[in-house]
């Protein structure tokens, strides 16, 4: 991001914008503000990100996905479609108009906050849904989950630590790649239900509006609706498995000329390149692309 941002372009005022109001939410909840840092002449790597208060990744992040999102508007128009995976579906769910900026970003530390408190972590895994449940099955890890497919060969799994050591065990003996992400939490777990209960309850008396276009929830399986109760949806990603590939190939009924990710790295794109791989649109990570023409 800071790499676009002094590379000039439609990126550079959308950053700036975004960050203005993200920075205001940021000192409402105690923190510094975001872009000074983010921008200055040392800028944060992830590390320092994860090292800093509760809630200050995850603000970097959701400013960081709207940005891309407001500079892919300028360039290119409206999306016709979003597809929410995970913590992204708070910054998709912005963008489309669902929340205010401000409270993008609200709901952003709130889940900061919450996720303090969910004990466990996540690994990944380099093999498919169905290999990954029997890696779980043959490390006798009754605690840990399948939590988010992203395609035939990435899947995340989540649990308590000993359970996620048993895992990648298992996965060693044959012969898969397993990584403990680093992030102090578990996710998409049923087990935790206490910690779904306070994010929905932390995001309820938001205001919400209609949506600007679709937004296909990997949580949910389909897009969201005018029917959809969104604080207990959004908190669904704290108990229930992310799906990648179907709400990839519902997106793509739209028939988009192209897709963009936007966030920080590629790892969506790549799944979609891979989901996709028998009629793929043109396909690109902005953030991880050098030469990205903003």
């Amino acid at each position: 991001m800071v790499r676009a941002f002094h590379a000039g372009g439609v990126i550079q005022p959308a950053i700036q914008q975004v960050f203005e109001q993200v920075d205001q939410v940021a000192v409402e909840r105690g923190l510094p503000p975001l872009g000074p840092w983010l921008l200055g002449p040392q800028p944060p790597n992830g590390r320092d990100l994860a090292h800093a208060a509760a809630g200050t990744s995850q603000l970097a992040l959701f400013g960081a996905s709207l940005a891309v999102h407001e500079a892919l508007c300028h360039r290119y128009g409206m999306p016709s479609a979003a597809v929410a995976v995970s913590f992204g579906e708070i910054a998709a769910l912005t963008a489309a108009g669902v929340f205010t900026v401000g409270d993008g970003a609200r709901a952003a530390h709130d889940l900061a906050l919450v996720l303090s408190s969910c004990p466990g972590g996540l690994t990944l895994l380099t093999c498919s849904e169905q290999a990954a449940r029997g890696l779980l099955e043959h490390a006798g890890a009754r605690d840990a989950v399948v939590a988010v497919v992203n395609d035939d060969r990435s899947v995340v799994v989540a649990g308590p630590p000993a359970a996620l050591a048993h895992v990648e065990k298992a996965a060693a003996d044959r012969g898969l790649a397993a990584v403990r992400l680093r992030l102090p939490f578990a996710s998409h777990h049923p087990a935790l239900g206490f910690a779904a209960e306070a994010f929905a309850d932390a995001v309820r008396d938001y205001p919400r509006s209609a949506a600007r276009f679709p937004v296909y929830s990997a949580v949910a399986g389909r897009p969201y609706d005018a029917t959809d109760d969104l604080p207990r949806r959004l908190a669904d990603c704290l108990i229930r498995p992310a799906m990648v590939p179907a709400v990839l190939r519902q997106a793509a009924r739209h028939e988009p000329g192209v897709l963009f990710e936007a966030g920080t790295g590629e790892s969506l794109a790549l799944s979609a390149r891979r989901v996709l791989a028998d009629s793929p649109p043109a396909i690109h990570a902005p953030l991880a692309e050098p030469d990205f023409p903003w």
